[in-house]
């Protein structure tokens, strides 16, 4: 067989392929088994729609008639989404940090026809430059090597597989407790940036787990203004910087600077979803009407640009436009001047527009240099200079969209849409994570089995962990915001899928991937964040929840179970376990609001609104029946209304304070709780 197949795939990403000389296959059986029919090597490229640097070897690489006829003469070529297929991209990312090599996109592995791994690399200039070996060469001696030397390639496989089957095998241990988790929160906080704010040097991401995390330790320590403080820092500093989109919203993937000024360009629709979150919840803390800004903004970006006609969201944006990385958002001074005339000047002292630009002749708009914040005043008068700015932009040819939509990734947008709804009042916010919510688990689902894509009418590729656990996060923060039981009947049957199809029954926690999924040559399992929090992590804050409001133990036995399959690990390597962590300070002492009353109730809405402005980082908000039935060890059981009112009772771990019956009295006891 011969051509390129990639016309019959739904992926933005290698739809972008399909006219590539290189003759591509999607994953799949087909394609393994034309590799052992011709004998010759699997060569798979693994990337996404919105990655600059798949773009670069594609144009040099894959379009290159030469390259791809030696592609195609001696090797099986295969491309995969790693947004479609996290599962493919998770093991073979393994098994390239196992060759001593750093991970990222674009990936490129040579496999065995059978799928193992023998070797690999990311990126790989057409010819050899900036001392990376040329993607020619690279072509020429592997399947030299692979036809000459089978003792080699056996030897590399035999290593990958073993290392690859110790990924479902994570050193268990104890349960997490605060001791570990503060001392834990201490060494990030000592690894702070002082200057910039943020993580280590450049490029620098986000990190929106491990900034949680930082919060909740502060939330819980007696010390805990420095931990806020830096936190708040990093926030202010990304939402003045270049990460930011100023005229239309939403930040970048990361800054490749230290300063946050120069961003990758991308936008993932992950990271959006994360902010939100935080930006409320400082919002919460601090009122800096910066925050609540930024949420206003990003919201409105997601709303108009990322919202698909089933009312789901898409993926990401591009960093590119017209080949060329940050064309649409860049500016020259000239431009400014025409466009704002008068009010040119103001806006570029605010805005940092200098004649020769600050990045590469053009300017990134960012207020970092500003020795003051912009005072509302001033926001009020650049409002609309930034409106005729982003008018002008829209003129430019946008940046791809791509336009998919991934269950995990619409299940944290989800949850954030209904979060900021509550927390600002937002009737529309919450009706749009509603529906989203209503797209994903219903249409897009195969009865109750979640799908993990979405594009073009069609529904794809088995459901992975995470799917579940945002999913399942997003429909108790829906429960929690509009009382309705449907999003806990939801919860409650997707962790029943998960016991079945995804557990461990061996070792304990959860798979990734189900047991009725494709074979691949390993299954994987991890609680480590990466851009987005582990599926485990989530996991054990959703079932602890789950343990609260219906009193079922099982709940809390998994939740248990996830922390103590992975403890081992943060003894190795406590930096990628923030949500892991932070889930085992939600079981072992976290704040459940029990609210005693009947929904339409204005007293007992008084107080749901009292519990809702305080800035705790991780907490459940539930709202039990005078009349509910509930078992003897629930620790709503014998609560009950007081004098015929609605009453709250806030309980932290096992021990609950007497009844709250007034805002105020509810108010004074959860800021107790906040250091």
């Amino acid at each position: 067989m011969s051509a390129n197949l990639l016309d019959q795939e739904t992926s933005p990403y290698l739809l972008q392929h399909k006219d590539n000389p290189v003759h591509w296959r999607a994953w799949g059986p087909d394609a393994l088994a034309e590799a052992k029919d011709q004998n010759k090597p699997i060569l798979l490229s693994v990337g996404y729609a919105a990655c600059h640097w798949c773009h670069v070897m594609a144009h040099e690489s894959f379009e290159n008639q030469q390259i791809a006829e030696q592609m195609n003469a001696l090797f099986i070529n295969i491309k995969v989404d790693r947004e479609e297929r996290p599962d493919i991209d998770t093991i073979y990312q393994s098994a390239l940090s196992m060759l001593g090599q750093q991970g990222g996109w674009p990936l490129t592995m040579f496999l065995t026809p059978q799928g193992e791994p023998f070797w690999g690399g990311t990126y790989f200039p057409p010819f050899e430059k900036w001392g990376r070996a040329g993607f020619s060469e690279v072509l020429t001696a592997i399947s030299k090597t692979y036809h000459d030397a089978p003792d080699r390639i056996e030897q590399n496989v035999a290593a990958l597989k073993e290392g690859l089957t110790k990924l479902a095998s994570p050193k268990s241990g104890e349960m997490i407790d605060q001791e570990t988790a503060d001392g834990v929160a201490l060494r990030l906080l000592e690894a702070m940036d002082t200057v910039h704010g943020g993580i280590g040097d450049a490029p620098k991401f986000p990190q929106p787990s491990l900034l949680r995390q930082l919060w909740a330790a502060g939330e819980r320590s007696p010390n805990g203004t420095a931990f806020k403080d830096a936190v708040l820092f990093t926030m202010r500093k990304m939402c003045e910087g270049g990460i930011y989109d100023h005229l239309g919203g939403g930040f970048a993937r990361y800054t490749v600077d230290r300063a946050w000024l120069i961003p990758h360009f991308e936008k993932m629709l992950y990271d959006n979803a994360q902010l939100l979150d935080l930006l409320c919840l400082y919002w919460l803390e601090t009122g800096d009407p910066l925050y609540k800004r930024r949420v206003e903004e990003t919201i409105t970006w997601l709303r108009t640009d990322m919202t698909t006609q089933e009312g789901s969201f898409a993926a990401a944006r591009d960093a590119d436009s017209e080949g060329v990385e940050g064309k649409f958002y860049v500016w020259e001074e000239a431009e400014i001047d025409s466009l704002l005339g008068a009010d040119s000047a103001f806006f570029k002292q605010v805005y940092d527009v200098q004649p020769e630009g600050n990045w590469e002749k053009k300017t990134i708009l960012n207020r970092l240099p500003l020795p003051q914040p912009v005072t509302e005043a001033e926001e009020a008068r650049l409002a609309p200079l930034r409106a005729i700015l982003f008018a002008e932009r829209e003129k430019r040819v946008p940046p791809l969209k791509d336009d998919k939509v991934l269950t995990d990734w619409n299940g944290m947008t989800i949850a954030a849409f209904a979060n900021a709804g509550a927390v600002f009042n937002q009737p529309d916010w919450i009706k749009a994570a509603q529906r989203a919510f209503d797209f994903v688990a219903g249409p897009m689902s195969d009865g109750a089995r979640l799908r993990h894509s979405f594009r073009s009418g069609r529904a794809r590729h088995i459901a992975t962990l995470d799917d579940y656990a945002a999913m399942m996060r997003a429909a108790l923060v829906l429960l929690e915001v509009t009382g309705e039981e449907r999003y806990l009947h939801h919860a409650q049957k997707w962790a029943e899928i998960l016991d079945i199809h995804y557990r461990d029954t061996n070792e304990g926690a959860y798979f990734l991937t189900p047991d009725d999924a494709e074979a691949l040559i390993a299954r994987t399992k991890s609680a480590g964040d990466n851009a987005t929090p582990s599926g485990n992590g989530i996991l054990v804050s959703v079932l602890t929840k789950l343990y609260w409001l219906t009193g079922k133990e099982l709940y809390a036995h998994r939740a248990e179970e996830i922390i103590t399959t992975f403890s081992g690990e943060v003894e190795r390597n406590f930096f990628p376990y923030s949500t892991l962590i932070d889930g085992a300070m939600l079981l072992q002492s976290g704040v459940q609001i029990i609210l005693v009353g009947t929904h339409g109730d204005p007293n007992l809405q008084t107080l749901i609104d009292t519990a809702r402005q305080i800035p705790l980082a991780e907490r459940l908000i539930s709202v039990i029946s005078p009349d509910a039935v509930l078992p003897s060890h629930h620790p709503a059981y014998g609560k009950s209304l007081v004098e015929g009112k609605p009453a709250a009772y806030i309980c932290v771990g096992p021990v609950c304070s007497l009844p709250l019956i007034t805002s105020e009295s509810l108010k004074a006891h959860l800021q107790s709780l906040v250091v």
